[in-house]
């Protein structure tokens, strides 16, 4: 049996390049305009051209997909394996030691936004696949890396792609954790809206993404309340400022921390310290409302919708949008929620709640829960190959909160590339990957597409 560790090790510095290359591409969503011939804006189109021409330099067949997503492809056979990816990235945000799109390599780190999530595993993925074609190994299926567009913000790209695209027999997603994720939390977005007098509230927003915690958030309130906001920062050890405005009124900043929605308790929701704040000072039923059911609250046990499963665990909340303006709101709330979650029920009891205060609920989008027998063939194999190069035989096979390409396909799961007990830093500042741990990730893939081709 090869040891793919060792012949990696000759790749590393093509690799390097072709990784910093991409990672330096900005490829944040900017719009989407399905009218465009860039439906998802330059940056995401420029990602997916660089993997493409790459592929096209090493003799790969490609595809695009009208630009709304692409593929990789070698082998023969009926049977597709798919390699799920996405080229796209959240917003960088603030407080990076590294400029966010410099790819800059520091004591054996690699610091970009996409470093880990998910442009480092594609190129990884992409140098698995480059280096079992380079050994002569025989493909008796096709294996496909698809390039998905769209995975922080709607999925538009891959779903497009499946419409036109065979979807794959077998596969996994390089977008998440290893050992193994068998089971994908539901993920559902809904909102909270309404209308209501402002009294002395004249505007609020925070967060731009439902899926990351927002770490800032900005509001215009009466000048009078400014003593009472900077003791409310300092007696609760908060971040912020205030920043003087005309006709007697002031906008007051908090500042919390980005995190992953699928667990908000590891971020700090910036627009929850504005709320606690306001709520002390002003009479606006929103203020009220956010207050009694939902700031500081990732469970929900506010509203006592806290369900849990003991495979998948509990639901967490990220409320993840919010705005004020006009005396109306809307507040956009990320679920990742177990299985045998009474989404029914759910939507009742939140609607209830709403209407307390003469407000409306919604749900905006709902994507079912994913799980994958852990006793299944493609998830025995994945995980023999994770062995083999670790050696770990303890850590259990996971399900998380976080939603990755592989439930898009009956048969996925995710698989790799963070290691357990990593620093986790996906869709916060400073997001780095280990060079050493890309390095066994890539021989661990080539071990998986080795004898899943077989």
């Amino acid at each position: 049996m090869k040891d793919f560790y060792e012949q990696f090790k000759t790749y590393r510095d093509d690799f390097i390049n072709d990784l910093q290359a991409l990672l330096k591409i900005p490829s944040v969503l900017t719009e989407f305009n399905p009218e465009k011939a860039h439906p998802f804006g330059y940056g995401i189109q420029e990602a997916l051209e660089y993997m493409l021409n790459i592929a096209n330099r090493d003799g790969f067949k490609t595809k695009n997909v009208d630009n709304y997503a692409g593929h990789i492809e070698f082998g023969e056979g009926e049977e597709i394996l798919g390699i799920l990816c996405h080229l796209d990235v959240v917003p960088p945000g603030d407080g990076w030691k590294f400029p966010p799109f410099s790819a800059t390599i520091d004591d054996g780190r690699i610091y970009a936004r996409g470093a880990l999530d998910d442009k480092g595993p594609t190129m990884v993925a992409y140098y698995a696949l480059k280096m079992l074609v380079d050994l002569n190994v025989k493909f008796n299926k096709r294996v496909r890396i698809i390039l998905g567009t769209d995975e922080e913000s709607g999925w538009r790209g891959l779903n497009y792609y499946l419409n036109k695209e065979a979807m794959p027999d077998i596969g996994f997603a390089p977008d998440a954790s290893f050992p193994l994720i068998y089971g994908e939390k539901g993920i559902l977005n809904g909102t909270f809206s309404g209308k209501c007098d402002n009294n002395g509230l004249y505007h609020l927003a925070f967060g731009e993404r439902t899926n990351v915690v927002p770490d800032k958030a900005v509001a215009t309130i009466d000048a009078k309340h400014k003593s009472s906001y900077l003791s409310f920062l300092k007696k609760s050890n908060y971040k912020g400022e205030v920043k003087e405005l005309a006709a007697e009124r002031i906008q007051i900043v908090a500042y919390g921390k980005n995190a992953h929605a699928m667990e908000p308790d590891d971020g700090l929701n910036a627009g929850f310290i504005i709320l606690t704040f306001l709520n002390e000072h002003l009479d606006n039923d929103f203020v009220k409302f956010a207050c009694k059911y939902l700031t500081f609250d990732s469970r929900m046990k506010k509203t006592g919708v806290n369900y849990r499963n003991d495979i998948m665990g509990e639901l967490t909340c990220n409320v993840g949008i919010g705005k004020y303006e006009n005396e109306q709101f809307s507040l956009i709330l990320n679920y990742r929620y177990p299985i045998n979650t009474d989404i029914k029920k759910m939507t009742e009891v939140l609607t209830e709640k709403a209407q307390e205060f003469g407000f409306n609920y919604q749900i905006k989008s709902d994507s079912k829960p994913h799980y994958v027998d852990p006793e299944s063939d493609l998830v025995k194999t994945l995980h023999q190959a994770y062995i083999k190069y670790t050696n770990d035989h303890k850590t259990p096979l996971l399900t998380i909160g976080g939603g990755t390409y592989a439930r898009g396909c009956k048969n996925a799961v995710a698989f790799g590339p963070e290691f357990p007990n990593k620093e986790a830093l996906i869709h916060q500042p400073n997001e780095y990957a280990e060079l050493e741990d890309l390095y066994k990730a890539c021989a661990i893939y080539c071990e998986a597409i080795y004898n899943l081709i077989k």
